[in-house]
């Protein structure tokens, strides 16, 4: 996927982007394969794949969900859980700038990347954080603070939802990033999202353009808060799902 491609795709979707934004998406593409050679941040790093796996694909919960209504009327507040590289979070941010986006991963070189990437490319707004999930969702500056939490490829729906569900407050959304197993897994999921609070709103399975591999994007309401013992300490949602 070429620069132009990503530009046209993103239009029928209702995305136009600027001159700004499409530099943004350059010097991104660059940091990472300049940061990519000290550290293993992605196997993909070939630019027309780096706008298509990683850019368009973040960019797909924008599709899905109306994040330029979300935030018309002032800045919302987005946590990513596990983002790696920055991935659907920082994409979304160039895009959709009044978004006030923290990142929580738990490895130490992924910050110290974003970190630079964020002052790279301007993003303000930002803030990261070196944590595990589970003892970030228990931590009251962000339990139950966020409208939005993101999430892509960082485990099974069911694991995924006590790392992500207690950080959205009530009346927020979790959107899930998910491949081909995406509704299968949300049915393996489905006593998780009820016991910590929420419910499914919807879901969207979807082909990439050009390769055309399968997505699912997973939206999920928070309705009621999540009971005090979740996130469960580290480890323990990986090992006893719910």
């Amino acid at each position: 996927m070429d620069i132009e491609q990503f530009r046209l795709e993103l239009k029928k979707f209702n995305i136009q982007l600027n001159e700004k934004q499409l530099e943004q998406f350059e010097r991104y593409w660059q940091l990472l394969v300049e940061w990519n050679e000290r550290m293993n941040l992605t196997a993909i790093t070939e630019r027309g794949e780096v706008y298509l796996k990683h850019f368009f694909d973040s960019l797909s919960a924008a599709f899905y969900f109306p994040f330029a209504k979300f935030t018309e009327n002032g800045p919302r507040s987005l946590c990513d859980v596990g983002a790696g590289a920055g991935f659907p979070s920082i994409p979304l941010k160039i895009v959709f700038p009044k978004l006030h986006v923290t990142i929580v991963d738990s490895l130490k070189k992924r910050i110290t990347f974003l970190e630079e990437l964020a002052k790279g490319l301007e993003l303000e707004n930002v803030r990261f954080y070196h944590d595990r999930a589970e003892n970030f969702g228990q931590l009251p500056d962000h339990r139950e603070q966020y409208d939005l939490v993101t999430a892509r490829a960082v485990a099974k729906l069911s694991v995924l939802s006590e790392f992500c569900l207690p950080l959205v407050k009530k009346g927020g959304y979790f959107i899930a990033l998910k491949g081909s197993s995406g509704l299968e897994e949300l049915k393996e999921a489905k006593r998780a999202i009820d016991v910590l609070g929420a419910k499914t709103e919807n879901f969207h399975h979807f082909q990439l353009p050009i390769e055309e591999s399968e997505r699912t994007i997973l939206i999920i309401k928070k309705v009621k808060q999540t009971p005090k013992k979740y996130p469960r300490k580290p480890g323990i949602p990986s090992k006893t799902p719910l």
